[in-house]
């Protein structure tokens, strides 16, 4: 293998293990402070990037601006919706479901019918 083949591998080797040892080296607070500074520069670089589409398409952020007003208020909305489920004037009283019995086999509607029946013939 030819040494200017190598050069690349060396690099990167040298590249990870200087990284390594500066990780090693540094303190924990320095560290946040160049995450801070990273995210600061991603921040910077993100709202360049959206100035400049902005520019060139206003109807693109225009509409993007509007669906995420739309979605903030559906969220509100159903968020209102969902909080407004408690009892009136807080009480409340549990209904345990019950099965009826149908010991004539006809059931529930054979007992309207027996009812409206008898009631009508009284008047």
């Amino acid at each position: 293998m030819n040494t200017f083949e190598r050069i690349p591998e060396r690099a990167l080797e040298l590249a990870s293990r200087v990284g390594g040892g500066l990780r090693d080296a540094v303190p924990d607070q320095a560290i946040k402070w160049v995450e801070t500074g990273a995210a600061l520069g991603a921040a910077k670089s993100g709202a360049r990037v959206a100035t400049q589409l902005v520019r060139r398409n206003p109807v693109i952020a225009v509409a993007a601006v509007a669906g995420a007003g739309l979605l903030w208020y559906a969220a509100r909305r159903r968020a209102k919706q969902n909080g407004n489920s408690d009892a009136i004037e807080g009480r409340a009283k549990r209904v345990e479901a019950r099965r009826e019995s149908r010991g004539n086999g006809q059931g529930r509607r054979a007992s309207r019918r027996a009812t409206t029946t008898s009631a009508s013939d009284a008047v």
